[in-house]
């Protein structure tokens, strides 16, 4: 064998090792790329609050997520009837219906957190910024602030399965 016909082999097997590197790392980044899609969505689901007396759906709607209340413990009122958002400051909602509200609004995914949203709180009737977190596959820490995030309370929510 001439030494031309050694260096041609050695060079096709060099291109071989760099055609395999480059798929491999194009199916490396491929995967990144989906587990992170994968992620931003890990919080889309029910969830049981912290009360254990109400779920709440969490959905995505183009890309902000949001969160209605869909299922409640205790769904009516001292008088039989369905409750209604009667701690809210704004008079011509005090009469909404609670379940099937919207209570989580415009979560923005970034890094492991959905945040920018806010969260309404009918038991008081008051809005906090708000930010969420997933701990494992089966618990969202959700905390609501005034201000800054350091100001505020978590609460654990529990997936419902």
């Amino acid at each position: 064998m001439r030494l031309t016909e050694i260096n041609l082999i050695l060079e096709n097997q060099l291109l071989n090792i760099n055609m395999k590197k480059t798929i491999i790392l194009m199916a490396v980044l491929f995967a990144s790329v989906s587990l992170h899609a994968q992620s931003a969505n890990a919080i889309v689901g029910k969830w049981l609050n912290k009360d254990k007396d109400a779920h709440i759906q969490i959905y995505k709607n183009g890309n902000q997520y949001f969160g209605k209340l869909v299922w409640l413990k205790n769904p009516n009122d001292e008088n039989g009837k369905p409750k209604t958002d009667t701690k809210n400051p704004e008079a011509n909602l005090k009469s909404r219906p609670i379940w099937g509200l919207e209570i989580l609004k415009n979560f923005n995914y970034d890094d492991g957190t959905w945040e920018d949203g806010t969260i309404y709180d009918p038991k008081s009737g008051k809005t906090y910024s708000c930010k969420m977190t997933l701990e494992g596959n089966d618990n969202l820490n959700v905390r609501g602030y005034i201000g800054f995030s350091f100001i505020g309370r978590t609460d654990i929510w529990t997936r419902v399965k």
